[in-house]
């Protein structure tokens, strides 16, 4: 049976404690079946403690797909395979159902023992899916020469001013689903653009509802984060919404060539 992802899912960075664990049972409530938290984001119990909230106020569990990433300095032959279950266990759950290389970090060089052992655990039964998150295409397309799998999902840097035209081509091309962290960009600079503000205004909707449907008509899960449950369901139903194909070419239009938001470059950027 062929993986799919949700039209939206909901990220975790930064979510801790009490207040956390509620915002993310809320956001479960509302309707977010994706859960996106990672190794380094230190909040693994907390997500857990959300997930938890919410299968006792009936959410079935088997509904979710909760999912984390490894960090670079476990990539090493020998070293993931315990970190796998610490996130397990720090989740609370008997299996981790998406599980992705967080970053290359290709001068460590260390990224397809890292994906054997991804697939070794997932034949085990400790994860159900596996992928990575800032892969390049060449990163891939050695992860395939070397071990004959491919991702199923590749979490990537994307939002209107760094909207990865070829990447998101390439993903479609070898049937990887893309996954944007930072959807919305950080700060207010997307969500006052202009182009996007009068998109939003002659539908009647925020400026952030425009780019996430904007995500959606790419083929793209956007994966926002909000601790407010009247915009978690208004980031849930943006994607519902729909745009003109002019519209979504002038959104794709913003793209710049130093679009990043903090430069980090996976050819070159080393995460540990």
């Amino acid at each position: 049976m062929t993986f799919s992802l949700p039209d939206i899912g909901f990220g975790t960075y930064s979510l801790v404690g009490s207040d956390g664990a509620e915002s993310i049972a809320s956001a479960i409530g509302a309707g977010y079946r994706l859960i996106d938290t990672a190794y380094n984001y230190e909040n693994e119990g907390t997500v857990g403690e959300g997930v938890r909230r919410a299968v006792d106020n009936g959410v079935a569990r088997d509904s979710l797909i909760i999912t984390s990433k490894l960090p670079g300095r476990y990539q090493k032959s020998g070293l993931a395979r315990e970190r796998i279950e610490e996130s397990i266990f720090r989740l609370g759950v008997d299996y981790i159902d998406l599980l992705l290389i967080h970053w290359p970090n290709p001068q460590q060089g260390h990224y397809v023992e890292a994906w054997q052992q991804l697939i070794e655990a997932r034949n085990d039964g400790l994860v159900h899916h596996i992928g990575v998150s800032n892969f390049l295409p060449e990163h891939i397309e050695r992860l395939e020469t070397e071990t004959g799998e491919l991702p199923e999902v590749n979490q990537i840097e994307l939002h209107p001013y760094f909207p990865q035209v070829e990447q998101v081509g390439y993903h479609r091309e070898k049937g990887i689903l893309t996954e944007a962290w930072s959807p919305l960009g950080r700060g207010k600079d997307i969500l006052e653009d202009p182009v996007i503000t009068k998109i939003a205004e002659s539908h009647g909707i925020g400026a952030g509802e425009v780019v996430l449907s904007w995500h959606h008509a790419r083929g793209v899960t956007p994966i926002p984060r909000s601790a407010n449950p009247q915009r978690q369901r208004s980031n849930l139903a943006a994607v519902g919404l729909e745009l003109s194909e002019d519209e979504i070419q002038a959104i794709t239009g913003l793209g710049r060539a130093d679009g990043r938001i903090n430069d980090q470059d996976p050819a070159t950027y080393e995460e540990f």
